[in-house]
């Protein structure tokens, strides 16, 4: 109660810094997911390499908008048969769709440290709308560095893959696959500009 306490006050008094001024910190990001197999256990998978666009308004959290691009052959399951098998036409197909990507639509914020980002998601050709959960985790001044701040978010939500033509061994194999993204955004300027 206290941190949601905290982060309303920020939002609605700091005078936070400038959009450009936030930018995606790849060392505390992971894009993370997870496939049924056969209904015995979850194979758990993440993505190696990724770029984003984001401006980001800590005061106003639906002026947010999200552009990623994710290297599709950057797939990691930590099983080399497995990832080489989802990186051929059987199910991603990098070859002839080397990229991932997801461009947002809106952003509605439900609470003071929850929001609902929509957008649409591009996999192997094929563009379908989605929506994922967002909590924000912090905002505030890094403790390392007082000047500098940071933004922490968890994005959480399910695709399900046959709607991008990813059928193979469906539903034997999972089709709707939990995602869950943990991210931070920093700004070197700190709140205030």
């Amino acid at each position: 109660m206290l941190k949601q306490l905290a982060l309303a006050t920020a939002f609605a008094t700091a005078p936070f810094a400038a959009f450009a001024d936030w930018e995606l910190d790849k060392s505390h990001t992971a894009i993370m997911f997870e496939v049924s197999h056969l209904g015995f256990s979850n194979t758990v998978g993440f993505f190696e390499e990724y770029d984003a666009d984001i401006t980001f308004d800590a005061g106003n959290l639906t002026a947010t908008e999200v552009s990623f691009t994710i290297q599709a052959d950057s797939i990691n399951t930590l099983f080399a048969a497995r990832d080489n098998h989802v990186r051929g036409a059987d199910f991603l197909d990098v070859a002839n769709f080397p990229e991932i990507t997801f461009v947002s639509t809106g952003v509605e914020q439900t609470s003071d440290t929850t929001a609902m980002l929509m957008g649409d998601l591009t996999i192997k050709g094929v563009t379908q709308p989605v929506s994922f959960d967002v909590v924000v985790n912090n905002i505030g001044p890094n403790p390392f560095n007082p000047n500098a701040a940071i933004a922490g978010f968890t994005i959480t939500g399910e695709i399900d893959r046959t709607d991008f033509g990813v059928n193979f061994a469906a539903p034997a194999v999972g089709a709707v696959m939990p995602i869950t993204i943990n991210t931070e955004l920093s700004n070197p300027n700190g709140l205030g500009s």
